[in-house]
């Protein structure tokens, strides 16, 4: 099992914009440092808690920065920008990273950015659906070009001039395209079964339970093999909010102090649910009441935490319980206590996951 590094990111209303920043940029630095395979950095404008505008410029100011890590969008929201944009940059970025670009998409999931951008009536899904289309589209062929939908239209005909390379669309590093993915936050989400059905990688949240969890990989591999394509479980990413310290009650201690950093990150998550008449998907347990929902209820069912051997054990029943994934993705959280989430890292890399992946390879021995 890879182990790779999730950012929405989410920070305290009270921090400053120019030290989250910095603290989010160390973070990934230290995952690559730590060996971390890959990290998944999010996208909102309109929320001084969920900082980063651009996944895009946040990660070009770590390729010199860092050594082998893969930089991905966790995830670009598509019905914000026109296709053209989305396409150039993104090429633009495959050249720079060298190639250590994975490209995370979707409808968008922040209500604030959906009005700030006036698509809060659109059919976000469609829109996104759309704009891949035609990124693809704009990355296999060359000018002139007539590409043409519901939402965009895109014409290079007059200004084509094939002498002096007028009217091109830059093209990516990776062909015939980045690895793309898909994000995916509701029990037998839609956007999985469209994920499965381009053969695009699955990529599961990690405010989620396990029950709305376990319906992830079932939704995708049977659109992806109705689609004709090998579902591979290698490829499948499940993020998870993890701690881990020298002892269970210290860990456990930790992430359930009020106000913490644990705390307030589901306190705000559940805030923004209940505001949108949005529980349903988040329940803690299949059938529940969600007007009975309440946010450390979601924070402590959502959060693995403990030991070494604890955390380790926990990884390999949720896997056994999910089903086989190829990439956990180990949840940002705020360094309200910097020392201890450095060392929560460094202990997720050196002492979990080699007691993970020890255990899962007697088991296949």
């Amino acid at each position: 099992m890879q182990l790779g590094y999730f950012m929405m990111p989410l920070h305290h209303i009270d921090r400053q914009y120019h030290q989250t920043l910095n603290e989010d940029m160390e973070a990934i630095v230290l995952a690559d440092e730590l060996g971390y395979s890959e990290a998944w950095v999010g996208e909102h404008y309109s929320s001084k808690v969920e900082q980063i505008t651009s996944p895009l410029i946040f990660h070009a100011n770590l390729i010199a920065r860092t050594k082998q890590i893969k930089l991905a969008t966790g995830v670009i929201c598509l019905p914000q920008y026109h296709p053209a944009v989305v396409a150039g940059q993104c090429a633009m970025f495959d050249h720079l990273s060298n190639g250590r670009f994975l490209m995370g998409v979707g409808p968008g999931g922040l209500l604030s950015d959906f009005e700030l951008f006036g698509v809060m009536d659109k059919d976000r899904n469609e829109m996104m659906m759309e704009s891949i289309d035609q990124i693809l589209e704009l990355w296999a062929t060359e000018p002139p070009y007539h590409i043409h939908g519901k939402h965009w239209s895109i014409e290079m005909k007059e200004w084509t001039h094939h002498d002096i390379k007028l009217g091109y669309v830059p093209k990516p590093l990776q062909q015939p395209h980045p690895p793309i993915a898909v994000s995916a936050m509701s029990p037998n989400s839609s956007s999985l079964k469209y994920a499965g059905s381009r053969g695009f990688m699955p990529l599961s949240a990690n405010f989620i339970a396990t029950w709305s969890l376990e319906t992830h990989w079932p939704t995708y591999a049977t659109a992806a093999t109705a689609a004709g394509h090998r579902p591979d479980p290698e490829n499948w990413r499940v993020a998870r909010s993890v701690y881990v310290d020298e002892t269970d009650a210290a860990a456990a201690a930790f992430v359930r102090q009020e106000g913490g950093a644990f705390d307030y990150y589901y306190e705000y998550l559940y805030t923004i649910f209940d505001r949108a008449n949005f529980k349903q998907p988040f329940v803690v347990n299949l059938g529940d009441d969600p007007a009975t929902l309440q946010p450390r209820a979601l924070r402590d069912a959502c959060v693995i935490h403990g030991s070494p051997d604890t955390v380790a054990r926990k990884i390999l029943e949720l896997r056994e319980q999910v089903g086989h994934f190829g990439t956990l993705l180990y949840a940002a959280h705020d360094w309200q206590d910097e020392a201890r989430m450095k060392r929560s890292m460094r202990l997720m890399a050196q002492e979990v996951m080699p007691r993970v992946n020890r255990a899962l390879r007697d088991k296949a021995a």
